[in-house]
């Protein structure tokens, strides 16, 4: 009699493994890899799949089937100690069926499933699919009882899928090596791509090189030779009334050749935008109008800047340098506490750069913009205040902006004694 009921209570351990180990498995495992796996030779993985999408009744199946069998075991396993040790049975049994039934019913099963979740769900889906019909009538009762109280304690839809939790399964694979880090950059870009204005990456008006329509021909050369782009905007009057675009093959092969073509005739028609558009919506603008550069303009109608192809590219794939650009150093580090900066790089480019979390929203994008709002002022050169950790020194300046700031790290304590 006891042996009967020893062989039992192994039986049932076994399938309250099963029943754990299913349930890792399948709360555990890449729908994607699973995806994969049934496109490339593994049918198998396309059941499992189906399974995993309707993961609700798999879980109250492997739910019911876990508590049947550890229920059942455990009042056989008193009923057996009992016999044995009488009325110390009770007590005896409850040690021994804990210490089974933690090993071999929960952390060994969930550990080996935990690692290689889909590979262990594909073997065991046939299984799975029959206690699914088994318990079919549990599992219509307990769906039905669980659906009734989510309607009666309903919460905010949690379901939607952000970018933050995309990034920061991005971050997570650059962790375990399962990615580099140019790979993950990449796609970090790109989610976040979506999100930037144009406000954030435009070229802003006094670095626009540009030429008025009316100015001669030996200027415009020298432009294009100086400045090495390949498009300019040509403006009529002021910068504020941007008429066109002149390409570089247009001014040089048909303009400069015979001097006699006008030069409107060359322009062509300049894409406007704003500040606050997003850069995607942008990108299509200019693949639709098959242009290459936009004209920002301000709320009040004026040239803010001019945005470029280029410029909206190297927000997916970092800095584009060509054979004729001048390569910017923006961080330049002096020792293990001190650094130099270019007031031109981005704030938040600054603020990754040094491990800084922001605690407000700004309304400037450089540096130079960062420092100025510190300040409340265009300072003079050695001006200097503290920001968290770091203590900033102006550097390089004139009237009109900062070029370069000397930026030192100061521990917690340093600062304390400074205040």
């Amino acid at each position: 009699m006891n042996s009967n009921i020893i062989i039992t209570l192994i039986i049932l351990i076994f399938f309250s493994g099963f029943f754990s180990a299913a349930e890792t498995a399948f709360s555990s495992l890449n729908k994607i890899r699973l995806k994969y796996l049934a496109t490339n030779g593994t049918p198998k993985a396309l059941k499992t799949l189906e399974l995993a999408e309707d993961f609700s009744t798999v879980l109250t199946t492997v739910l019911v089937g876990n508590n049947i069998v550890n229920i059942v075991s455990t009042s056989l396993a008193t009923v057996l100690f009992i016999s044995i040790f009488k009325e110390n049975g009770a007590l005896i049994s409850s040690i021994v069926m804990t210490i089974l039934v933690l090993i071999f019913g929960e952390i060994t099963p969930k550990t080996l499933a935990k690692a290689q979740p889909e590979k262990f769900a594909i073997a065991i889906t046939p299984f799975i699919s029959f206690f699914i019909g088994l318990l079919t009538p549990f599992t219509m009762i307990f769906n039905g009882i669980s659906g009734l109280i989510s309607k009666l304690f309903k919460s905010e839809d949690t379901d939607e899928f952000r970018s933050e939790e995309f990034i920061t399964m991005v971050e997570e694979a650059q962790e375990d090596g399962d990615m580099d880090e140019d790979e993950a950059d990449l796609i970090t870009n790109a989610i976040e791509f979506n999100d930037q204005d144009v406000g954030k990456v435009f070229t802003p008006r006094v670095e626009v090189c540009a030429c008025d329509i009316k100015d001669s021909l030996e200027k415009m050369d020298s432009l294009f030779r100086e400045s090495g782009f390949s498009r300019l905007p040509i403006y009529e009057g002021t910068i504020d009334n941007i008429v066109g675009v002149l390409h570089e093959k247009d001014f040089y092969y048909q303009y400069y050749r015979d001097g006699k073509t006008s030069i409107k005739r060359l322009l062509s028609k300049p894409v406007y935008t704003s500040e606050h558009v997003k850069i995607s919506a942008l990108l299509k603008q200019l693949q639709v109008t098959k242009s290459h550069m936009a004209v920002v303009i301000d709320e009040y109608g004026g040239t803010a800047g001019i945005i470029t192809m280029e410029d909206i590219l190297e927000e997916i794939v970092g800095e584009i340098y060509d054979e004729h650009d001048e390569v910017v150093e923006y961080f330049k580090k002096v020792d293990d506490t001190t650094y130099y900066v270019n007031c031109d790089a981005d704030i938040d480019d600054m603020f990754e750069y040094f491990d800084i979390i922001e605690d407000e929203e700004f309304d400037f994008n450089t540096v130079s913009g960062f420092v100025i709002h510190s300040m409340d002022k265009i300072p003079n050169k050695g001006e200097s205040f503290n920001y968290k950790n770091l203590h900033i020194e102006v550097s390089e300046c004139d009237e009109k902006t900062i070029h370069k700031i000397k930026v030192t790290l100061v521990n917690e304590e340093e600062e304390k004694e400074e205040d």
